[in-house]
């Protein structure tokens, strides 16, 4: 536990794989959080912790009332639901009128106006938002997860998608975890990750066949990976009754990779936390097959 003093963070997302482990994180250094979400009885319950909500992104008064006493605001990005951005903003803005003094945004590798990963682009909006919203503020670009393959496989352990050459630098849950916590414990009056963007990688750039063969390594499955063409994809999807919107953005997804737009390695894992970033040979965690959001 630190013996520093820390004011109140708020985190939301912590009914998700890494804003509980967010929360777990600063519960283990004494930090008093508030927990901030759509669903409070479904909450962790966690040491010099205290449940706010109900409280949806878009929200204002509820957000407002879930983030009175707050210093810190860990901002979680919520689903993609076409209006991101203006939940977010709605976010924001309550927490700068709770009297919140920060907010850590989390981002995603590759963020930018014209990402071929859907989400990437939502992402960028937000940052644009918060570059202007007159609050301090640092943007933590998480990589795409190391254990994503695995949650897209099917039930025989197949990942499939429009992807061969491309490459992606995954990142662990834990690594993104341990860096945005530590920026949260750097909360003085001022901090060198004010205004900073910090791109949040693993140690090496694998194309999706490199790293399902480690996944399968790791896990003792026999996970392998199946390159699709762009119309295989878009027809085994439509097959197994996704929506068009989910189609897109998965297959922006692969899209992405293969385009080499995640391909970035980054030191910020071992200059945040002192320690290297985590191979997918040393994962600690590894999802079912089948249980990516959005999968049937």
């Amino acid at each position: 536990m630190s013996d520093k003093h820390h004011g109140t963070v708020a985190v939301t997302g912590v009914t998700g794989a890494l804003g509980s482990r967010i929360a777990a994180r600063l519960a283990g250094r004494g930090v008093p959080q508030l927990l901030v979400g759509r669903s409070p009885d479904r909450m962790p319950d966690l040491p010099g912790a205290r449940r706010r909500g109900p409280a949806a992104y878009g929200d204002a008064s509820a957000m407002r009332r879930a983030l009175e006493g707050a210093s810190t605001l860990v901002l979680v990005s919520g689903h993609r639901t076409g209006r991101r951005l203006e939940e977010h903003a709605t976010a924001v803005e309550a927490a700068i009128a709770a009297g919140v003094d920060r907010v850590l945004y989390v981002s995603l590798v590759g963020a930018s106006p014209t990402a071929t990963y859907l989400n990437a682009r939502d992402q960028w909006l937000t940052e644009r938002f918060l570059a202007g919203a007159g609050i301090r503020h640092t943007v933590l670009r998480a990589g795409f997860y190391t254990a994503t393959p695995a949650a897209l496989a099917d039930e025989e352990f197949v990942v499939s998608g429009p992807a061969t050459t491309g490459r992606a630098a995954f990142a662990t849950h834990e690594d993104i975890a341990d860096v945005i916590t530590a920026v949260a414990l750097d909360d003085g009056p001022r901090s060198e990750h004010d205004g900073a963007i910090l791109e949040i990688t693993g140690p090496e750039a694998l194309t999706l066949h490199e790293a399902v063969t480690r996944i399968a390594a790791a896990t003792g499955r026999p996970y392998r990976f199946e390159p699709e063409t762009l119309e295989e994809a878009f027809a085994r999807r439509w097959r197994q009754g996704m929506s068009g919107e989910q189609i897109e953005t998965w297959i922006s997804w692969y899209q992405a990779i293969e385009k080499g737009e995640i391909s970035l390695v980054t030191d910020v894992v071992t200059r945040l936390t002192g320690s290297p970033a985590t191979s997918i040979s040393d994962a600690a965690w590894w999802p079912s097959p089948n249980t990516a959001r959005g999968t049937p």
